[in-house]
């Protein structure tokens, strides 16, 4: 998943602008069935961030050639990189590997981090309707979790665990963006980009150490999708620029949950995914909480979630 976003209003905001947030939103919320098909053509979703993320990282090269000199001129980009990197490691390896819906509704716990990793890195304090979107986020999550054969509401598995770091990672990567926000935005961009091949790649050595991640293997059947999927990555983050710049950071963010509808329809048609009542209801507060938050006057709404979303 992935933002980058350096906007400080409405900039004449259209249909097109949304239906650009739409097309980034969906191609996150079905980025599922390529990472799966690939684990299937023997390549594991870690390998998999690091190939593409590799590719796009060449592709921004060629088209913005200056890029890596404002990465060099601002070390703490480092932060960015590393946050966002996580962002993508946590997202990518859990949609593969758990129930997608589930995945996706504790990834977007991101509003609520992010109340709390404002307060922490950037001093702005918890309002009490910023806590109220905490508890109810925090309620949801806690249906979610409470399993029917589980006395207690805790993660059950490793895609849990990773659903939950990845958005915490998502928070922090927004709060970096905006700490960081002088910064060029094309170094921002390969910031994230790079960090997110990078810390795929570092994350997939240290499970090979440990034979938690198997060796780097593709068919050939796979090489198109590899290309596939990043050329979509590509095209989500050019939408996501395009409809954020123009629209209210409230407005994008309310059209980027569409990502949770369609990873529900998606992976529910394909048998991904189990929509049980308890994960409706859970879900629904978790949205809620961040329909809530996009919809706060907020100065400090500079970010966008998405694409990690990067979705």
């Amino acid at each position: 998943m992935q933002v980058d976003v350096n906007r400080g209003g409405v900039r004449g905001g259209t249909p097109k602008a949304v239906l650009a947030l739409t097309l980034n939103a969906f191609i996150w919320g079905v980025s599922w069935w390529p990472l799966r098909q690939l684990q299937g053509h023997g390549l594991h979703p870690l390998w998999t961030t690091a190939l593409v993320y590799a590719i796009v990282v060449a592709g921004l090269l060629v088209l913005l050639p200056k890029a890596w000199r404002g990465f060099v001129a601002h070390p703490q980009l480092w932060f960015l990189a590393a946050a966002s990197g996580l962002t993508n490691v946590g997202f990518n390896w859990a949609v593969t590997v758990g129930d997608v819906v589930r995945v996706v509704l504790l990834f977007y716990l991101m509003p609520a981090w992010s109340v709390l990793v404002a307060w922490a890195m950037l001093g702005e304090k918890p309002t009490p309707a910023s806590l109220l979107r905490l508890l109810l986020a925090m309620a949801g999550v806690l249906i979610v979790l409470k399993g029917p054969d589980s006395p207690w509401p805790v993660p059950q598995g490793g895609a849990d665990w990773l659903a939950i770091m990845g958005g915490l990672s998502f928070a922090l990567t927004n709060a970096v963006l905006r700490k960081y926000h002088h910064t060029p935005s094309e170094s921002r961009m390969l910031a994230m980009f790079g960090g997110s091949g990078l810390m795929a790649a570092c994350v997939a050595l240290v499970g090979m150490s440990q034979t938690v991640v198997p060796a780097p293997a593709l068919a050939l059947a796979g090489i198109p999708v590899v290309l596939g999927l990043a050329l979509a990555f590509m095209a989500s983050n050019a939408s996501l620029q395009y409809g954020a710049a123009r629209l209210a950071a409230g407005t994008t963010a309310i059209v980027m949950l569409t990502e949770i509808l369609f990873a529900s329809l998606s992976s529910a048609a394909l048998g991904a995914a189990e929509l049980t009542p308890r994960i409706l209801l859970g879900g629904s507060l978790i949205v809620l909480a961040a329909l809530l938050a996009a919809m706060a006057p907020s100065a400090s709404a500079q970010t966008a979630p998405g694409g990690a979303e990067s979705q």
